[in-house]
């Protein structure tokens, strides 16, 4: 029995123009990550394309759509009770972003500036997953999950990780969704903060750890622009050497 190859994601433009750099900005909630990536976006203009986080998409798209499915329940974490299902849908989301982008490849876009990519899936829902399959170390669970994403679509040339006291950021997290955050939910959350770092050690070429502990919105932004800039340099770099 032959086997058939998977398609590959793909990478550049057709005519072979390269695509845009992908940055994607990842933390947990309430640390800031959303606040610094509209901030960086506004002040890096026209060339810079904006993915908002998933749960802030209109409620009228598709990820709006199935995000409100997950949401249904009321589950902060977007619980169902049928975790697998739920990663892939998440996943199929991120598939579907990265091909519209890369079938359309927007005029003058030289960066693609991403409010939570596939890291934050992996993470999210292996600290979900890790709780009825407790044998498996959730970090395992996590790079499962970014082995089936690195199959259909290309990883984020650089990911910027904020991190933050976990405390300040569970209460910026209840402040935004009007109500206290379960314990139940507040476990998943700190679990998967620990998760962000535990990726972050794996491939520090690739992730830029930042801590925001302490720092104003202006302070967080401004470090995220750094970050967003020196990726496009070593990038630059790369290209002509």
């Amino acid at each position: 029995m032959s086997t058939a190859a998977l398609p590959r994601p793909r990478r550049s433009a057709p005519g072979g123009v390269p695509r845009p750099l992908w940055v994607s900005v990842e933390g947990v909630n309430g640390v800031g990550k959303t606040t610094a990536v509209r901030a960086v976006a506004a002040a890096l203009g026209p060339r810079c394309l904006h993915l908002e986080e998933l749960t802030d998409q209109r409620a009228d798209s598709l990820p709006g759509q199935v995000i409100a499915a997950l949401a249904a329940t009321g589950d902060v974490c977007l619980r169902t009770g049928h975790p697998v299902a739920e990663t892939l849908a998440l996943l199929a989301l991120k598939f579907r972003e990265s091909e519209r982008l890369a079938a359309a490849q927007p005029d003058g876009v030289e960066l693609v500036l991403e409010d939570r990519g596939v890291d934050s899936v992996a993470v999210c829902q292996a600290a979900i997953l890790h709780a009825e399959h407790a044998a498996t170390p959730a970090v395992a669970i996590a790079e499962r999950i970014l082995t089936t994403a690195r199959r259909w679509r290309p990883m984020p040339d650089a990911t910027v990780l904020l991190v933050g006291d976990s405390e300040v950021c569970t209460a910026r997290f209840a402040e935004r969704i009007g109500r206290a955050v379960p314990p139940d939910a507040r476990a998943v959350i700190e679990h998967t903060g620990r998760l962000y770092r535990q990726l972050a050690a794996a491939e520090p070429d690739r992730y830029t750890l930042i801590d925001v502990s302490g720092c104003g919105p202006e302070e967080a932004a401004k470090a995220v622009e750094d970050a967003v800039r020196a990726a496009g340099a070593h990038r630059e770099a790369a290209r002509v050497a």
